[in-house]
């Protein structure tokens, strides 16, 4: 059971294009938003809730999404919550919280790279 904590999965929709970033030291990111809906029935009509994640990805991981994912793609992730903080511009304390993905898996569609 130790293998359960912090253990986030998810089925979804890219939300935005995901954001690489290259470093110098040739290490690779890749953030983009997900969409995940749930449905119920509230006075026989079918409601869509829908939650939206921050997803994290770095090196292989980075890389396949940078090569097959773009906007409204479905995926399926595996991952960690992490959380951080860091200063806007104008001096506030933000807060973020992500998931740090370890495995995805291609959704919903071809498997052809993007062009």
């Amino acid at each position: 059971m130790s293998n359960l904590r912090n253990q986030v999965q998810l089925i979804g929709n890219v939300g935005n294009a995901p954001e690489i970033k290259n470093f110098e030291s040739g290490k690779k990111v890749s953030s983009f938003s997900l969409a995940t809906n749930e449905y119920y029935h509230k006075e026989g009509e079918k409601i869509q809730q829908t939650e939206w994640h921050n997803v994290v990805a770095w090196g292989k991981q980075a890389e396949l999404i940078e090569k097959y994912v773009d906007k409204g793609k479905e995926v399926a992730i595996r991952g960690k919550l992490t959380s951080r903080s860091y200063e806007a511009q104008n001096g506030e304390k933000r807060y973020v919280t992500e998931i740090l993905v370890s495995e995805i898996l291609f959704l919903g569609g071809s498997e052809n790279p993007k062009e």
